[in-house]
């Protein structure tokens, strides 16, 4: 009976998310992300998701001390600029700023604004492994991941509350199952996307894509403390190289066609 009881249950959780889900979906807008092909999910305009992006990196760098230190300002804008120049959307309003901060990060909004943390620096050894990172982040920028995200966390929000409203359910743990069986799968599927695509703008832009297999190898070394995988919002650095060495070939294609290389 009490079996009986919660199948019911999650019965109509399913039912009642997948209807708020559907509405949002019918007013989403028809998109595939460039080189993948996957569709997409987007609910926000590029003209929106540019606005975003540009209000949220003012932001940024409003409370983030900007780094002025040439050893990293340097090579992030050169690198990044050339990457952001054989993009499908070298319109954008490119800005790669390095900020001062020792993990070893990057991030993209909308509309092409990239920062970098000078703790990157420890891993990325060398023109070719910074691009690796810097044409991930192009890549997010490019295939609207955060305009994709920020979609679909308004359908797991619609979802929830109807839920919640439908069975008494606590609305946290309705919202901790959708983060677990939502929201980070999905961002793991984003993050393996721009692995992809990052892969082949960098050698397009003339960087040695195999020099992204030492990056991640050294993303590896240099440890911390890691949730695992399933619980994370990126692949582990195992994962992204088995990835990126099933990749590699139609990279290697790109890179020994580009008229960049050895600039």
């Amino acid at each position: 009976m009490h079996v009986s009881h919660m199948a019911k249950k999650g019965f109509w959780i399913g039912k009642l998310v997948g209807l708020g889900a559907l509405v949002l979906t019918t007013l989403a807008s028809c998109t595939t992300a460039p080189e993948t092909g996957r569709s997409q999910f987007i609910l926000i305009s590029e003209a929106q998701g540019l606005q975003l992006g540009a209000d949220a990196y003012r932001q940024i760098k409003s409370q983030k001390k900007i780094s002025r230190d040439r050893r990293y300002t340097e090579p992030v804008v050169r690198v990044g600029s050339r990457i952001a120049a054989i993009s499908p959307r070298p319109n954008y309003k490119w800005e790669f700023t390095v900020f001062e901060d020792e993990t070893p990060n990057a991030f993209a909004l909308p509309g092409g604004k990239v920062g970098v943390h000078t703790g990157l620096f420890k891993v990325a050894k060398n023109d070719a492994q910074l691009a690796t990172v810097l044409a991930h982040e192009v890549a997010h920028a490019i295939a609207r991941h955060g305009e994709e995200r920020m979609s679909s966390q308004m359908a797991v929000g619609v979802g929830v509350g109807v839920a919640g409203a439908a069975t008494g359910i606590n609305p946290n743990v309705l919202a901790q199952a959708a983060t677990l069986g939502v929201v980070l799968p999905f961002s793991r599927t984003q993050e393996s996307e721009a692995d992809a695509i990052g892969l082949r703008y960098m050698a397009r832009a003339g960087f040695d894509p195999r020099q992204s297999i030492p990056l991640w190898q050294n993303f590896a070394k240099y440890g911390g403390d890691r949730p695992p995988e399933f619980l994370s919002t990126h692949p582990s650095p195992g994962s992204r190289i088995q990835n990126l060495q099933r990749l590699m070939p139609q990279a290697l294609e790109e890179y020994n066609k580009s008229p960049y290389r050895n600039r």
